[in-house]
Parts: C-alpha cells; structure tokens; sequence
C-alpha cells in the first residue's frame, strides 16, 4: 500500500498538474467495442498520451467505452485499461477520436510516463 502512494506522489511529479500537458507520441494499439459483444480486436494508429489515445477513423464505436491494448518498448507486460471517448470530430473523410483512460493502473501509468519520456529525447 505504501509503495502505491510513493508511485502516486512520483507520477504527479512526472505529469504536472495539468494532464493535457502531456506530449503525444505516435502509437499503434488495438480497440475493442464495449458497446458492441461481437466486436474484436482492431488495430489502430494514432498517439498516446499520459491520459489517453487518440485515433482516426472511418467509422464510429457503438457506444462510448472501448478497451485498449498496447505495447511499450522496453515493457515486458502488455497495458489493457478501459476508455471514455470524450471528443468525436468529424474532418469529412475521417473522424477523429480522443479518448480519456478510465481504468488505467499505477504502475501502467508510470511505464507510460517514462516511455514518453524516453521517447522525446530520442526524437527531440
């Protein structure tokens, strides 16, 4: 239980305060549909943040909650949290998604943290 709190105090040092500060970095992950029981797995390419993904595409989810899956370099486990799509833009031959985490843990978020970090200083 301590450990989690010492997490938590070393990912708000990590963030800020504001979580929309967060770069966003190119990502290829997999979706699914809560919404939809007979939806699969579906590859997407978009960019992660901190707080979510975001991702363009042709055709809207049935509801507004999806899984998500993805891998990190340098991460041996693969992260699957939950989302909320929070924002649709139509942009006429595609829509664009953002979606917000809502079940993400601590130790995903700390890996996500450290993988954008890494990877602005080696793209910087």
């Amino acid at each position: 239980m301590a450990m989690d709190a010492k997490k938590r105090e070393l990912l708000k040092k990590i963030r800020g305060d504001e979580r929309r500060d967060s770069p966003r970095v190119p990502m290829t992950f997999l979706l699914r549909d809560v919404a939809n029981p007979k939806a699969g797995w579906e590859e997407r390419h978009g960019d992660l943040s901190i707080g979510g993904i975001a991702w363009k595409g042709k055709t809207p989810p049935h509801g507004t909650t999806v899984d998500v899956r993805f891998r990190l370099m340098g991460v041996p486990k693969e992260i699957l949290c939950k989302g909320e799509i929070i924002r649709v833009v139509d942009q006429g031959q595609n829509i664009e998604f953002r979606v917000r985490f809502t079940e993400l843990d601590v130790t995903s978020e700390l890996a996500i943290a450290k993988y954008l970090d890494e990877w602005i200083e080696t793209n910087a």
